[in-house]
């Protein structure tokens, strides 16, 4: 399929969920043709009012564009979705941003490009009212020339797009490498919501403490990585024997506060095999040494 030089290339977009409809709005909004479809077609209607075409079919959706964009929950859903416009995707340029394993990333990758089509997959790392920051981060892997040709249209999504390499699974990767940290984070906000209401205060009253507690952790992130790169764990800012000294802190804190933090267990659990394989005085970073299989 040619390559569209202008600046402003018909773009299609499968999967008009939350993020789905930010995807397309931020495209209209920059001036790309833009074609949607979706399971319920009631959720088009918007984005027509807006000036998108909407496809009746997901073949026609497909054929409509150069760059087609889904955006689904899984990669099972996506090669559901576009298993009945195959033949439709020969010589496309195919952009999955949707959840899922290396592994299913890689599966997605070898079916699109049995079909012709070339592929790139990716992530938003943001919100859907982001899209279309200049500060929002959307990073790619696999098919690098699609990247180039369209790099200014996907740009449009986020101002930090980043192509990480051709390998097709890497946005996969990085995706579950850095979305592991989410849950934890926020079951704790949501343990110290509970402690606080438990004393007839308001959660919003300790946000302000959160966040700069998160600024504290993301200070000391390079410092992890460093000291992990090196696999040099003897300069500890905090070591391991001291976050298991806090357990018993947060069991008496529990009682009291009538928390359940059953959840602390298996990180507990993680402090003492650190100690038993000798990292008791390492730096905290050291847990990575227990959780690898190297």
């Amino acid at each position: 399929m040619p390559t569209h030089p202008h600046s402003h290339p018909p773009v299609t977009v499968v999967g008009l969920g939350s993020m789905g409809r930010a995807l397309a709005e931020a495209f209209l909004d920059a001036g790309h043709p833009t074609t949607v479809w979706n399971r319920t077609p009631a959720k088009a209607a918007p984005l027509v009012a807006k000036g998108a075409v909407h496809a009746t079919g997901i073949a026609e959706a497909v054929a409509a564009s150069p760059l087609v964009v889904v955006c689904l929950t899984t990669y099972e859903d996506t090669l559901a979705a576009l298993e009945p416009a195959a033949a439709a995707l020969d010589g496309r340029a195919l952009v999955t941003l949707n959840s899922g394993s290396p592994a299913g990333a890689r599966r997605m990758n070898a079916w699109a490009v049995e079909h012709g089509a070339r592929h790139l997959d990716g992530a938003v790392k943001d919100v859907p009212s982001a899209v279309g920051s200049e500060a929002t981060l959307l990073y790619y892997g696999g098919d690098r020339g699609v990247f180039d040709e369209f790099e200014a249209t996907l740009r449009v999504l986020g101002g930090d797009t980043v192509f990480l390499g051709e390998d097709p699974d890497l946005a996969a990767l990085y995706e579950m490498a850095v979305g592991g940290t989410l849950l934890p984070a926020l079951v704790g906000f949501f343990q110290g919501a509970a402690a606080l209401r438990a004393r007839g205060l308001d959660a919003s009253s300790m946000v302000r403490f959160s966040a700069k507690w998160f600024e504290m952790i993301n200070s000391v992130l390079p410092v992890f990585a460093e000291e992990i790169d090196r696999r040099d764990y003897s300069a500890p800012g905090s070591s391991v024997n001291l976050f298991l000294a806090g357990a018993a802190g947060d069991e008496e804190f529990a009682r009291e506060a009538g928390l359940d933090t059953g959840w602390h267990e298996p990180f507990q659990e993680l402090l003492r095999r650190a100690v038993a394989a000798g990292h008791g005085e390492d730096s905290i970073a050291a847990l990575t040494e227990v959780l690898g299989k190297e």
